[in-house]
């Protein structure tokens, strides 16, 4: 690629390396051993969240070599730079987990600061594990500068015994441990053998969800999301985007030109047709107002509503992400709902060409059974599902692919619980009932703070033989891996004074994923009459970052965002 073709007076990076007042500046990037000619050509940012944390980043950092040679090749200048990550499997099941959606906005925010800081032109953004994904692609479409996204892969499925097993398995083992019904040497065999590569949680759990959006959505390459992180390609595709960013920079092809509602939608709809996580509903949102689109959990639902569930993954399913990508990979997924109008194919992609276009030469492939033709679906409504009512007007969301049509509707007398770990207690001693509906409260966005994923709970359950035998709520999250009658996002949450925060136990509580409802038989004048005696709750964030969260965090319902976003920009940093 001609360097010439960028002209440094309109790019940002022009702030810090040109004209005579730029000789401070200059004399620092000489100091890292760069050249003239790479100080004057343009500066692509190069983000990981790398970290030592879990497997899903720790190759991040390798991969991040291959995107810099890319970038060097197509004679740009790539700058790497380090962002945090909080991994969920390791935040779950404790107070760590309220750092995990915070997090994201930490992500977005610190990739912002450097990029801005620093004047850089593009951005390549890598991101492994959950809470990451949806992050680095929030500061893609609020810089606006050319950007390409990149996942860092799944993990490799483990074996235990003969039998493929995943992170979920495990979870799952330590409620059939509490119950006697696995050893203490099974437990330490199965916890060995698990998770036996680099790589993020590899079923169809939030990072594959979201790593799914990211081809769906326009920001990744195709293919790129679906291969495993051990899997030699992947430093093909990252070295490719190196080279494809550059080439958006000369197109002048921003986020904004590839994330719209039209893209927004095509993202819901891989989700529901994956069996996809729940957390999907809180991160498109987030990312649609980050440009100020209005794209909030209802809007979700109706694609949800209308789409096709057709990949069967775990945890609903029998597959892992490294099956999909083997037989056809995202493309696949997205061609066949093309093909039968459940896609927009007139969106731009970081390819500089069409979803259309991008997929016009996917072929089917008869000889799998990972991914249904659309027009022959597992089920003909999608695996995550939208409800609304009394008991949650702002809004609820459920996981139900792989959950008979006979056990989508459920009623029961309330189990409330203030926090998760009261309710994972009494689920240890097995000290509930079948038929009841245990209700997690106080663990929203702002209650929790941070909006608590509850996996520990729900998996002990299944481990227990009991995860179709009760239902829960939450006004937190569950995790991608939860699988059972298990709703999250329930709004408006009880720090707030929503209903959740009214329900007593022994409330007759009734659920319907076919109809979409959620209601708790009480009258609207005893909600009312409650309110008036409910009282909010203190907290034990008063200081430090999560007391920061608090003040500014919104509702569920619009991805619990912390800042007004696109709405109220009023200058672009691509811009400045």
């Amino acid at each position: 690629m001609d360097a010439r073709r960028f002209d440094k007076s309109k790019l940002p990076s022009r702030h810090v390396t040109e004209g005579p007042t730029r000789a401070p500046h200059r004399s620092y990037l000489y100091a890292m051993g760069l050249t003239e000619e790479q100080i004057h050509q343009p500066f692509v940012g190069v983000a990981t969240c790398w970290n030592e944390a879990a497997p899903c980043n720790i190759s991040l950092m390798r991969q991040a070599q291959a995107v810099k040679k890319g970038v060097s090749a197509a004679r740009g200048t790539p700058r790497e730079f380090c962002t945090i990550t909080v991994t969920d499997g390791i935040a779950m099941g404790h107070q760590g987990m309220k750092s995990s959606l915070p997090s994201r906005e930490v992500i977005a925010d610190s990739v912002e600061l450097t990029m801005r800081g620093h004047s850089y032109d593009a951005l390549v953004g890598m991101a492994g594990c959950d809470k990451s994904l949806p992050g680095m692609m929030m500061a893609m479409v609020r810089l606006n500068v050319p950007s390409i996204f990149i996942y860092g892969g799944s993990i490799l499925p483990g074996s235990f015994r003969g039998k493929p097993v995943t992170v979920q398995d495990l979870f799952e083992a330590v409620g059939k441990h509490s119950v006697g019904e696995m050893s203490d040497a099974d437990l330490t065999e199965l916890e060995q053998v698990a998770c036996p590569s680099a790589g993020a949680c590899g079923a169809q759990f939030t990072a594959n969800t979201m790593a799914t959006v990211s081809e769906a959505i326009g920001l990744a390459l195709p293919y790129s999301a679906g291969a495993p992180a051990p899997y030699e390609i992947r430093d093909r595709f990252c070295f490719t985007a190196g080279e494809m960013v550059m080439e958006l920079l000369a197109q002048n092809i921003r986020p904004r030109d590839i994330v719209t509602l039209k893209a927004l939608e095509n993202a819901a709809t891989v989700v529901a047709a994956s069996g996809g996580s729940t957390n999907a509903a809180l991160h498109l949102p987030a990312i649609a107002h980050e440009i100020g689109i209005k794209f909030d959990l209802f809007d979700v639902a109706e694609i949800f509503k209308r789409t096709p569930y057709i990949a069967d993954l775990k945890p609903g399913g029998r597959y892992v992400a490294k099956d999909m990508f083997e037989v056809g990979g995202i493309p696949l997924l997205m061609k066949t709902l093309l093909d039968h109008g459940f896609m927009h194919g007139d969106v731009m992609t970081v390819t500089g060409r069409t979803m259309a276009e991008n997929l016009a030469n996917v072929r089917w492939n008869d000889d799998q059974d990972v991914v249904r033709p659309a027009n022959r679906p597992i089920t003909k409504t999608g695996g995550v599902v939208g409800l609304r009512g009394n008991l949650a007007p702002e809004g609820a969301i459920v996981k139900v692919a792989g959950m008979p049509i006979d056990k989508q509707v459920f009623r029961g007398p309330a189990r409330c619980f203030d926090g998760e770990e009261a309710c994972f207690e009494a689920v240890s001693k097995k000290q509930y009932k079948e038929g009841e509906v245990l209700v997690i409260r106080y663990e929203g966005p702002r209650g929790g703070p941070g909006m608590r994923e509850m996996l520990s709970t729900t998996a002990a359950l299944y481990g227990q033989g009991m995860g179709d035998k009760v239902a829960l709520i939450t006004d937190g999250r569950f995790s991608g891996a939860t699988r059972g009658f298990c709703i999250g996002h329930a709004g408006p949450e009880a720090a707030v004074g929503g209903p959740i925060a009214l329900v007593r136990d022994g409330d007759i509580i009734a659920l319907d994923a076919i109809k979409g409802t959620i209601d708790v038989e009480l009258s609207d004048e005893e909600l009312a009459r409650r309110h008036t005696e409910w009282k909010p709750r203190g907290t034990a964030a008063t200081s430090g970052y999560l007391w920061k969260y608090i003040q500014t965090v919104g509702p569920a319902r619009d991805g619990a965002v912390t800042h007004p976003g696109g709405s109220a920009e009023t200058e672009c940093y691509a811009d400045v």
